[in-house]
């Protein structure tokens, strides 16, 4: 059956009602963390905080946050990559679910380097937090074009070197494989209808060249990585 993707979806994510909790949630977050270790997403945001800090002295201290950070999987990889090469790095989890914080929480005991916070982005105090790098891996796709605009805008304002992005993109070939993922891993119900939205609501290279233009980023990168992915990075330096 033919799959239109020119246009991206409007249709919500299960996991975008941050009332959720439980078992089926918890299944969810562990199994997306593990997947995206398998196809190397992990490694792709990683590379970008690299590019970033590639002029910046090791003895500086670097806040990190990590927006939409569900169980906390991306941070740690962080923490101990920052442990292995002697770097010092305050790490911040911002996720607007209770429950997903809480199990991040748990997940990141033994690492004094990562804290979390509870808030939606677009309410309380976010605006006001400062750091030196945002993340932004798989989360981004999660909001509307208007939405998009204003935060990529808060991101890029409130950080001193740049803004990685790690994010889907929406293609009938992913739409297709991951489909097949969902057999191999033996994705839950929700784990399965919220990845197959989540590839629909990706972007294409050009929505991201438009961002960038409407933004006025003038240092930015955009590029295709596997597993179906594009970095885009946005540098301040």
């Amino acid at each position: 059956m033919f799959l239109n993707t020119k246009y991206r979806t409007d249709k919500e994510e299960l996991m975008d009602d941050f009332s959720m909790e439980g078992e089926v949630l918890r299944d969810a977050l562990d199994k997306i963390a593990k997947i995206n270790q398998l196809l190397g997403g992990n490694k792709l945001t990683l590379l970008g905080v690299k590019k970033l800090l590639q002029n910046n002295c090791k003895t500086t201290e670097i806040t990190i946050v990590d927006i939409g950070c569900g169980n906390g999987d991306m941070l740690r990889a962080l923490a101990k990559y920052s442990l292995k090469n002697n770097l010092n790095f305050k790490l911040i989890g911002v996720d607007a679910n209770h429950f997903t914080i809480n199990h991040a929480i748990n997940l990141s005991s033994d690492f004094p380097n990562i804290s979390f916070l509870c808030e939606d982005i677009f309410e309380g105090h976010f605006k006001e937090l400062k750091y030196d790098i945002i993340l932004c891996t798989l989360t981004l796709h999660h909001f509307k074009e208007q939405d998009i605009e204003k935060i990529m805008s808060i991101f890029y304002a409130n950080a001193n070197l740049g803004v990685v992005i790690n994010d889907l993109q929406r293609s009938g070939i992913a739409y297709r494989l991951f489909q097949l993922l969902c057999v191999v891993f033996q994705l839950n119900e929700m784990s399965r209808e919220d990845g197959l939205i989540s590839i629909l609501r990706g972007f294409k290279k050009q929505d991201l060249i438009q961002f960038s233009k409407k933004l006025n980023f003038n240092n930015y990168t955009i590029q295709w990585k596997w597993a179906f992915r594009y970095q885009w990075i946005i540098s301040k330096i």
